[in-house]
């Protein structure tokens, strides 16, 4: 029999432990398993990115089935909206599954046109280009922040040799939109005019946009005047420009926060076109001659047009002798008599055209849209605070004076024009304060951030307890409790060095002695009544 002081081996020694303990101990040892290997994973455990959300069926089956392929881990998130994958690997994955064409997003490009048969009709070539089109223009859309899928229909017209039976292309546009989100009245422009300039001859007007609810998204309406936004958010930016002004050239005078202005402006909207055409006569120094043409002619004879008369010969040809005045009355009949002959002699005709350049101005005349018509300003100044040499503060009004002078700085702040019939208004009046209720600040230890702050650190502190617990409390008192043996043990040894030689060994006498000391330590109450056994036998 081995001695109370050796170390028995370990089938003994879990041999002598108590079953309560035993299960205490197994328990304890299947927690500190269970916390490693749980911290163990959580370190090892990837962390999950985001790889692509909101695929279509066709395509989440076809990026899985790659994924698998290349032994690449993932997981959905909870709805299964979104495709994850470890974080290291997101970038890489996203241009290995391009380069194999994934995801397709359902639909179909220009790469339709790249597989075709031979043999294939015209009517088929053309649908096929309008599939492409389509596909092509829903992808571009698609690429907004806003717009999670598009469709798009086009509509063409046979071609006609008449120009009067020719029919402009159409266009439909179906949006759906991320949950949340709104396109504002300029995005719905950038996509028409998106898919107007996308197809030939496709007029804006007939470009159709609604969204996932059936909500007409462009207005048929938005060339009357007043309905179009921006014309409402250019007359707003006119109005709070102007109070803006206003405002910082009156704060030095006033204060800040002491003046008030509004702004009313009757803005003209209209849109004129003048085209003239003017035509003015020529003056006669800047003339300008563009053609001109002579004509003469001479007929030589009598009335009746038979007889010549003259000289014959070369001097006839000549022209006549200046006429003088006769020297003697009696010769003047003579004179008016070869006259007449000689008129009837010759008869001459001249004609003559001139053609003069015709001054022409073309003007066209297009007027600024957006001009003022009148604006209305009413302006609001407090009084002013004085402070007495007590801290006191009373309010008192501004002199006549004081606020003609204000009166004229807005007058030139916001051109005031008479003619244009302009109005202005200021008011010096004390301004009613309500009472600012006091923020109550939240204390240190209500704040959210202190809050989750205090849940993390009572987290790691419940589990740092509970291992120091488990360490502490149960497995080092099950350990300190493995070498010490069994009180029947105890007693069969103390019998036996009862009934040993007078000369025990000096190896077994200090052994037994340190088993008994840590038996007196441990079971007091069985030491005692062993040794009140030894007491009555003796006696």
């Amino acid at each position: 029999m081995a001695t109370a002081g050796a170390r028995l081996p370990t089938p003994q020694l879990l041999g002598l432990i108590p079953s309560k303990q035993k299960l205490g101990l197994m328990v304890a040892l299947a927690a500190i398993t269970a916390l490693v290997v749980a911290g163990w994973l959580w370190g090892q455990s990837p962390d999950y990115r985001v790889l692509y959300a909101n695929l279509s069926d066709r395509d989440g089956g076809a990026v899985i089935a790659s994924l698998q392929q290349m032994n690449v881990p993932f997981k959905f998130t909870e709805g299964g909206g979104a495709l994850l994958v470890p974080a290291n690997q997101v970038h890489e994955m996203r241009l290995r599954l391009a380069g194999q064409g994934l995801p397709k997003g359902g639909l179909v490009g220009f790469e339709l046109m790249e597989s075709q048969k031979f043999g294939t009709s015209q009517f088929q070539e053309q649908v096929n280009y309008q599939r492409a089109l389509e596909g092509e223009l829903a992808r571009s859309i698609q690429s907004l922040a806003a717009v999670t899928g598009a469709r798009v229909h086009l509509a063409f017209s046979k071609p006609s040799v008449f120009v009067r039976e020719q029919q402009k292309p159409s266009a439909s546009v179906l949006l759906s939109l991320h949950p949340g989100r709104n396109l504002d009245p300029g995005q719905v422009s950038a996509i028409v005019h998106l898919v107007s300039s996308s197809i030939p001859d496709l007029p804006v007007k007939n470009v159709t946009v609604i969204d996932q609810n059936g909500s007409l998204l462009t207005s048929s309406d938005a060339g009357v005047v007043g309905l179009d936004p921006s014309q409402l958010r250019y007359r707003r930016d006119v109005e709070q420009g102007f109070a803006k002004r206003i405002e910082a050239i009156l704060a030095p005078i006033a204060g800040n926060n002491n003046v008030l202005a509004q702004v009313t402006a009757d803005i003209d909207f209209t849109v004129t076109e003048n085209l003239a055409e003017i035509f003015t006569p020529n003056p006669a120094a800047s003339a300008a001659v563009r053609s001109q043409q002579s004509t003469e002619a001479s007929n030589a004879g009598g009335a009746g047009g038979a007889a010549a008369s003259g000289v014959p010969g070369a001097l006839s040809n000549q022209p006549g002798a200046s006429a003088n005045a006769p020297l003697v009355a009696a010769s003047a009949p003579a004179a008016g008599a070869s006259a007449a002959a000689a008129a009837a002699a010759a008869n001459t005709r001249r004609d003559s055209t001139v053609n003069y350049e015709v001054d022409k101005t073309i003007r066209h005349t297009r007027q600024s849209v957006g001009g003022i018509k009148r604006l209305s300003v009413a302006v609001l100044v407090n009084h002013r605070k004085l402070v007495d040499e007590e801290g006191k503060t009373t309010t008192k009004p501004m002199s006549p004076e004081e606020l003609e002078q204000i009166n004229a700085l807005v007058r030139e702040v916001m051109g005031f024009s008479k003619e244009r019939g302009d109005s202005l208004n200021v008011t010096n009046s004390a301004f009613s304060v309500a009472a600012v209720e006091p923020i109550v600040e939240v204390p240190l230890w209500k704040q959210p951030e202190t809050l989750a702050m205090a849940k993390d650190i009572g987290r790691y502190v419940l589990i740092g307890a509970l291992l120091l617990y488990l360490v502490f409390g149960i497995l080092r008192p099950l350990l300190s409790n493995l070498n010490v043996p069994d009180p029947n043990e105890i007693r069969q040894v103390a019998i036996d060095t009862e009934a040993a030689p007078a000369a025990p060994r000096p190896e077994a006498q200090t052994g037994n002695l340190d088993a008994v000391k840590q038996l007196a330590r441990s079971e007091p109450q069985l030491v005692a009544s062993v040794v009140k056994e030894w007491v009555n036998k003796d006696g």
